[in-house]
């Protein structure tokens, strides 16, 4: 079984030391393993586990919400039914987050098309040939002068 030193769990989940630190001190990660010099090592779950944790942070579930389907987890398998509904849940906010999105990106790419018609538009007018002036017309400022 491996072992994982602080920095490498950190590497391989992107969350910072401090915020392992943070998440085995409120109870989202269970207490983790020391070595004779009092050094936490993670094992292979922890890693696992944090995995997880890091799909649901990254999807908006609120720290108490995880907290509720760490002890889920840790209650055993009688709470598999209540860990499906906590996580279907999830996945129906994560589902309109995603419309949402959507709507949104519309709304952008209806906005750059606008300003790529809006510079096709302007290359269109500055590649036309300029208009002749009428050579028998006075200018406004030559009739201002008389």
């Amino acid at each position: 079984m491996s072992v994982y030193t602080p920095g490498q769990v950190a590497e391989e989940t992107g969350f910072s030391i401090d915020t392992l630190r943070y998440y085995e001190r409120i109870g989202l990660l269970e207490r983790v393993e020391r070595n004779s010099a009092g050094q936490r090592r993670f094992s292979e779950e922890d890693v696992g586990w944090l995995g997880m944790v890091r799909c649901l942070r990254d999807t908006g579930m609120p720290i108490a919400e995880m907290l509720r389907f760490a002890a889920l987890v840790r209650d055993g398998e009688e709470t598999i039914g209540d860990r499906i509904t906590l996580l279907e849940a999830h996945d129906q906010e994560v589902e309109e987050q995603i419309a949402l999105l959507r709507e949104r990106q519309t709304a952008i790419r209806r906005k750059i098309q606008y300003y790529r018609d809006v510079l096709a538009l302007r290359a269109e007018v500055d590649s036309d040939p300029p208009l002749p002036e009428p050579a028998s017309h006075k200018t406004s400022e030559e009739h201002a002068s008389h």
